[in-house]
């Protein structure tokens, strides 16, 4: 009976260990944002690559229920930065459609990664 109860126990703690690993990997932490259909040499392509880049950051970094302050906040700063890191793709990306820079074969995206 002691043995049982013992490898229920165990089943039990390493479940609890899994659950958060296992819905942890249910989000990306990483998103390809295509531009290839902006023309970025606009304002309006532009912004609407922005708003991607935001939507991005929103799937990368999850939702939190408002309740949750803490939680919350962590995933406000997890969007912030994961937004600011992606700058440097994004004024890349707007300089070369400036400067007339052609990349043969480009893909014409770029990566937002969780922060």
């Amino acid at each position: 009976m002691s043995k049982t109860f013992t490898a229920l126990s165990a089943l039990v703690v390493s479940s609890a260990l899994i659950v958060p690993t296992v819905s942890q990997a249910a989000q990306p932490n990483s998103v390809r944002v295509s531009y290839a259909d902006l023309d970025l040499a606009t304002n309006f392509g532009q912004d609407k690559l922005q708003r991607r880049i935001g939507f991005a950051a929103e799937t990368v970094c999850g939702t939190a229920d408002q309740r949750d302050l803490y939680y919350s906040r962590a995933v406000g700063e997890c969007r912030t930065g994961t937004i600011a890191d992606a700058q440097p793709a994004f004024q890349e990306a707007v300089a070369r459609v400036r400067h007339g820079t052609v990349t043969v074969l480009d893909s014409s995206a770029l990566i937002v990664t969780a922060r």
